[in-house]
């Protein structure tokens, strides 16, 4: 099978968000476009009937609409649409095995029901075994956005591999043209606290420490893409608190997960929670070790 990038439609304005990205995405880095819905109820094809009679019409339906818009403002990207008849959990996970990445309409935390987004996304961002994307609605006139910053953030934590995580983001920098800013987000310990505040010395201590572990975990992947504009800071903050508000107004957060093993509860953790729930640019949840 070639290389796609697919996205999950259900014809929300969220999914629709999604697949814009997507399409961008794909025609970046010249991939064909999976526009994918799943329904258990969906009728076995083929299915020719009229409407009146054919169960999957308005599957079809809002299908063939986004793939006809998306075309229309890429001319040259191949996009295909696929039904399939299963749970949109499961679905969407097998398709993120086959893909170069996934593709999610996301809600934030804007109101109350954003909370319940896990219903699908949640559990497939942390089951799927490669890069799912998810991907905000635009914003609502009445909100101010955030000036947008033509950069990619990457989440780095200093601990253990973060090559699958890397190499994502600067692979995806470097498929955009756009700088890369590397940040890693540290929380002040109890021994360097004082009473009106901080001891320097024992921050400054600590930034510098912290800067040459992430200047070395950088160092291949500045070697690999030179072309690549490269920035990389410390952040004396909570990790979760220090991302999200490094990623404001930029063009997509990339944040890592523990991979999914079979027999254990699936697992995010707080750094991309954090960055699902409170970030406003799209986010990718990359898994490695």
């Amino acid at each position: 099978m070639q290389p796609v990038i697919t996205v999950g439609l259900d014809g929300s304005p969220e999914s629709l968000a999604a697949a814009r990205w997507a399409a961008d995405e794909s025609e970046k880095r010249r991939l064909t476009l999976r526009l994918l819905h799943a329904w258990p109820l969906l009728a076995p094809e083929p299915a020719h009937a009229h409407s009146e009679v054919d169960q999957n019409y308005w599957a079809k339906r809002f299908v063939h609409t986004a793939k006809a818009e998306l075309q229309a403002r890429h001319s040259g990207l191949t996009v295909v649409g696929s039904l399939v008849a299963d749970d949109a959990q499961n679905a969407l996970v097998q398709a993120a095995s086959e893909s170069e990445m996934l593709v999610l309409g996301s809600r934030g935390l804007e109101s109350v029901e954003s909370y319940f987004l896990g219903d699908v996304s949640m559990p497939v961002v942390a089951r799927a075994e490669r890069p799912v994307v998810l991907v905000r609605a635009a914003t609502r006139v009445e909100e101010t956005p955030p000036t947008p910053t033509d950069r990619v953030v990457v989440a780095l934590k200093l601990r253990g591999s973060s090559d699958d995580l890397l190499d994502f983001a600067f692979h995806t920098a470097a498929a955009r043209g756009v700088p890369l800013l590397a940040v890693h987000g540290r929380s002040v310990p109890l021994h360097a606290r004082v009473p009106w505040g901080v001891d320097h010395v024992a921050t400054d201590e600590m930034t510098r420490d912290a800067q040459k572990e992430l200047s070395k975990a950088l160092r291949p992947w500045r070697e690999k893409y030179p072309q690549v504009d490269v920035a990389d800071t410390i952040r004396l903050a909570s990790p979760a608190k220090a991302v999200v508000q490094a990623a404001e107004g930029a063009t997509l957060l990339v944040v890592g997960r523990p991979p999914h093993r079979h027999g254990v509860a699936p697992h995010l953790g707080p750094v991309a929670h954090a960055a699902i729930h409170h970030g406003r640019c799209p986010v990718a949840v990359v898994p490695h070790d």
